[in-house]
């Protein structure tokens, strides 16, 4: 699922970056880093990292606001030095360039993320669960009746005498009263899941949140292009005119953008995590009662003896 998430993760960015490359030349490289850091932030956000999708949105747009501003909107300015980079961005967050894009971009992206975040950590809690349970320690007492039931027929010379289905059962359910209480939370947990996985198959599907970013973007550099005067305006009485080359090309070029890659190719790239989700999810259904009958499992094959009248039942052969 991780693997599933970081492909997609990167499918978006790559996205994302020919928006610019195509789009948005001017300013492609140095849109570059912004754009990386924000993939970043999802990813961690999604592996459980003390973040937020809107913290992580916010900032992105903090710092495009400065590039589109000085190469898009105003061409030709020439210094752009770091106090002026800082004054533009704390000015987005009172201006508002970017219109209701960037909002629309965290009510989606925070739907979407929320589920893969919780279905990313119940995923790491189940095989903590497991590794734990895997090694779980034996008792001295628990040593004992694995021996007597595996290996004194050996002291009376019953070499291929098995133990008693029953027999067994005992023993093992003695061996893993521990463990099989986890029982009720493991079912617990199952359900957890399936609530996740439909929920990320519903109204919060990762693969179209993602694919959207992109052309939030795009329309959010559009809706600021489209307002240049007016923003130019507030700019200037807030953070002050800089130096610009002369004829100055103030109404910069807008180059509206269709579609830089076909959202359903990305779509039908990723249906195998769909796949993946209902699999998976049908699988660990199937596991819902493994902790109760763990016991029944491992008393069930090679280990006793089925379809003969003869076994050892810990004290003789009957």
């Amino acid at each position: 699922f991780l693997e599933a998430f970081e492909s997609l993760l990167r499918f978006a960015e790559n996205r994302t970056s020919s928006l610019f490359e195509t789009a948005y030349r001017p300013m492609a490289k140095e849109a570059a880093e912004p754009v990386k850091e924000l993939f970043t932030d999802i990813s961690l956000y999604i592996l459980g990292a003390e973040t937020t999708v809107e913290s992580a949105v916010l900032r992105f747009f903090d710092s495009l606001f400065p590039l589109v501003y000085s190469r898009l909107i105003n061409p030709g300015i020439t210094d752009l030095s770091e106090d002026y980079t800082e004054c533009l961005r704390l000015t987005r967050q009172d201006i508002n360039p970017f219109g209701h894009y960037s909002k629309n971009m965290v009510t989606e992206l925070s739907k979407s993320l929320w589920a893969s975040r919780m279905l990313s950590q119940a995923l790491s809690l189940g095989i903590e669960v497991i590794n734990t349970t895997e090694h779980a320690a034996l008792s001295k007492e628990c040593s004992r009746a694995l021996v007597k039931m595996q290996y004194c027929p050996h002291c009376q010379g019953l070499t291929l005498i098995r133990p008693c289905v029953g027999y067994c059962l005992n023993v093992m359910r003695g061996c893993l009263a521990s463990v099989s209480e986890l029982d009720a939370q493991w079912r617990d947990f199952i359900s957890t899941l399936e609530y996740l996985t439909n929920e990320m198959a519903a109204s919060h599907e990762l693969e179209i949140a993602l694919s959207g970013i992109w052309n939030s973007i795009n329309e959010a550099i559009l809706h600021a292009q489209l307002n240049g005067p007016q923003l130019s305006a507030t700019v200037d009485k807030v953070c002050g005119q800089p130096k610009q080359q002369e004829g100055n090309l103030s109404s910069a070029n807008i180059v509206p953008v269709k579609e830089v890659t076909e959202t359903q190719t990305f779509v039908m790239a990723h249906t195998s995590l769909s796949s993946k989700r209902r699999e998976f999810i049908n699988y660990m259904k199937r596991s819902r009662t493994f902790y109760a009958s763990i016991a029944e499992r491992l008393c069930d094959g090679d280990l006793v003896m089925r379809d003969s009248s003869t076994c050892w039942n810990g004290e003789d052969v009957v």
